[in-house]
């Protein structure tokens, strides 16, 4: 068994954001894990930058075919990856961040849409988007509020910009369904409202409430290890 770990929207460098539950869940668990990374944010080649949500889709399904079984964990945009994925064989189980299952034919801009207070985006003329008029501290306070000065930093360099075909492609498939699936309602996220998450957490299979903001990975490892190692006694 292996994880996949799938980060979200307008950032890099997934394994960095991975890395605190990565570490305690080899200690814990023996159980390896890696990030995925996404094509549409810069982290493979420039000339897949513009593939946006089916060429994230697509780097997902090729570290699937390297692994006999695998708990997926989609964060964020991470879900609508897995979605468009689809259906694949070696995945075993699917762990929902503050994340989204949309249906067929659903966008991540229609689903951000839904929101009162919409994260701040805007269009830098290339065919790519960026989180617009945050910095450090701003960003700090509406995505990271529960981590410490250091993190929160650490977090402001890896913010990048993202192919906008990843936002306005709609998905064609729905690779959540039918698969066994926990969904971790991030009480305290100022990104994504409690109340969209509880909307997507009624298409999981299970859903578990954390007192945490829009990264538990990151400020609560250990909450995140123990849903790990749930879904592996349930196998």
């Amino acid at each position: 068994m292996e994880l996949i770990f799938v980060h979200g929207a307008l950032v890099r460098d997934g394994q960095w954001w991975w890395q605190r539950t990565a570490d305690l869940l080899r200690e814990r668990a023996g159980i390896r894990s890696r990030a995925v990374a996404l094509p549409s944010c810069g982290e493979t080649t420039p000339d897949q930058v513009a593939g946006g949500l089916v060429a994230d889709a697509a780097a997902l399904r090729d570290a699937l075919d390297e692994v006999d079984s695998a708990i997926v964990v989609g964060h964020s945009y991470g879900g609508t990856v897995i979605a468009e994925a689809g259906r694949h064989p070696a995945v075993a189980h699917l762990l929902y961040v503050s994340s989204y299952l949309p249906d067929v034919g659903q966008s991540q801009g229609a689903i951000m849409s839904g929101e009162s207070d919409p994260v701040s985006i805007g269009d830098n003329g290339d065919g790519t988007l960026s989180v617009s008029g945050y910095d450090a501290a701003s960003f700090g306070e509406r995505f990271l509020q529960d981590a410490d000065e250091t993190t929160r930093h650490q977090a402001w360099e890896r913010v990048t910009s993202q192919s906008a075909a990843a936002f306005m492609t709609p998905t064609s498939a729905a690779g959540w369904q039918g698969v066994d699936s926990t969904y971790l309602v991030c009480a305290q996220d100022r990104s994504t409202s409690v109340e969209l998450q509880r909307l997507h957490a009624r298409r999981a299979t299970h859903s578990v409430e954390v007192p945490t903001g829009h990264h538990p990975f990151v400020t609560r490892p250990d909450l995140v290890v123990d849903q790990v190692q749930a879904l592996v006694r349930r196998t």
